[in-house]
């Protein structure tokens, strides 16, 4: 049985996370993964959310998904079933198929069942072939498949609208980050969080990013993902916005994103080989 606390030493696995809707979760997912493949690293993205927004933004119908990560989760069939070529270089995708709608309830009676994501990414990170990264994009809920993805997650990054009221459920979703730490998975950290639709032109953007800023120092990323009519144009083309505009500001600024991600990440492994060595 594989030990939960244990690292996956071929992939580094990131949650993308918030139980509040509408902050920009999905298009994160999507776009960070798009510009870490197009720096070379090879991705896998699961689609954890039974909404299929990942799914259907790179390009993906329902019609075409078959087995995706429901089949994953239950293990009625392995990654070669599942996962799929999304037309873009070094990105593959684990698609959100409709079982995954029930899996909240099925998973209740299985038997390791906050483990069941953590035990078969095991398996693909074992793999000769493993992705470099997986990147988990999550309901925007708190409840079983999100446990299972934050059991499975080296790290969880946690996009944050630039409004008053996305402020309020980010308290809770580090609250569970530190609960998950405590009894299920020891190595899971906070990543980072990124502001979203941020607007220069709004005095809310600039008081959101003070107070967030301001209570959480270092944890935020200095990247901010503006409000940019082309990222919310690119999911309905089936791209991410680094294929659909590369030269937008919105494909700026998720190339920028994933330096800065990729530079805090090797700080985050440095740090956790340090706190492990006698």
């Amino acid at each position: 049985m594989p030990d939960p606390s244990a690292e996956h030493a071929a992939s580094r696995i990131i949650a993308v996370s918030n139980q509040k809707g509408g902050v920009g979760k999905t298009t994160t997912a999507i776009n960070l993964a798009a510009a870490l493949a197009a720096g070379g690293r090879r991705v896998l993205l699961i689609d954890l959310d039974p909404q299929g927004n990942a799914s259907t933004g790179l390009g993906v119908d329902r019609a075409q998904r078959g087995d995706g990560a429901y089949g994953l989760l239950t293990r009625q069939r392995g990654y070669n079933a599942v996962v799929r070529s999304c037309g873009v270089d070094n990105l593959t995708l684990i698609p959100a198929e409709t079982g995954l709608a029930g899996a909240e309830i099925e998973l209740v009676n299985l038997d390791r069942r906050e483990f069941r994501l953590s035990d078969a990414l095991a398996v693909i990170a074992a793999r000769a072939d493993a992705p470099a990264m997986i990147i988990i994009d999550c309901p925007p809920s708190l409840g079983l498949l999100t446990l299972n993805a934050l059991v499975a997650a080296d790290a969880v990054l946690v996009p944050l609208q630039c409004e008053f009221l996305a402020l309020e459920g980010l308290s809770q979703i580090t609250g569970t980050i530190d609960l998950v730490r405590k009894s299920l998975n020891q190595r899971l950290l906070l990543h980072g969080i990124v502001l979203t639709m941020f607007d220069r032109r709004s005095n809310l953007s600039e008081l959101v990013e003070a107070d967030v800023r301001g209570f959480f120092g270092g944890r935020v990323y200095e990247t901010m993902i503006p409000r940019n009519v082309r990222i919310a144009e690119a999911p309905s083309h089936g791209l991410s916005v680094i294929a659909y505009d590369p030269k937008s500001s919105g494909a700026a600024a998720y190339v920028h994103l994933a330096e800065e991600f990729c530079a805090r990440d090797a700080r985050l492994i440095a740090g956790a080989g340090a706190a492990a060595a006698p």
